[in-house]
């Protein structure tokens, strides 16, 4: 999986030693707040780890994710997965450490996986969801050119509870 560059940031694959800081924010419940997933064992931010990196390794692939990182730090994760290769669509996702936040990394990074998803991949449909109360990814999804398409009614199960979604997509 090739990396990408920004002006502030390296996105590249996950490795072993990066338990701790992918740690630091997946156990973070306010990171995970609107997450289907967390917070986080150590035991499960390994288990990620030792997955992502399992399936950089394979040739044929339809899930991306790169470990977001600046001066050696990781600040979270960026993903675009191949939701349908006939279709040319796919989807975006991106999380970062509470401490990045509101510093324009989710921008930078989410505006750099999409330009790979359109340019790199061929989709020409890529989907973001967020839910209503995420006001500050809903900034991030609008910045990278992304526009509001629709409301998921009960959309995600998250800790027990039925959420809705916001549906964000961008076409090229």
């Amino acid at each position: 999986m090739p990396d990408l560059t920004t002006d502030r940031l390296l996105l590249r694959d996950f490795i072993s030693a990066d338990v701790p800081g992918v740690h630091a924010y997946a156990a973070d419940a306010e990171v995970c707040r609107y997450m289907d997933w967390g917070p986080n064992t150590l035991e499960q931010t390994r288990v990620f780890i030792e997955d992502t990196m399992a399936a950089a390794s394979r040739s044929a692939r339809e899930s991306f994710t790169w470990a977001v990182t600046a001066g050696g730090e990781v600040l979270g994760a960026c993903s675009v997965t191949i939701t349908s290769a006939e279709h040319h669509r796919g989807e975006l996702g991106y999380v970062l450490a509470r401490r990045f936040w509101g510093q324009g990394y989710a921008t930078e990074a989410a505006d750099a996986v999409l330009g790979f998803a359109h340019e790199e991949l061929g989709l020409q449909r890529v989907e973001a969801t967020c839910r209503p109360g995420n006001i500050a990814s809903q900034r991030v999804l609008r910045r990278i050119g992304m526009q509001q398409e629709a409301l998921l009614r009960s959309h995600m199960l998250i800790r027990g509870r039925r959420e809705d979604s916001l549906l964000f997509v961008r076409v090229d």
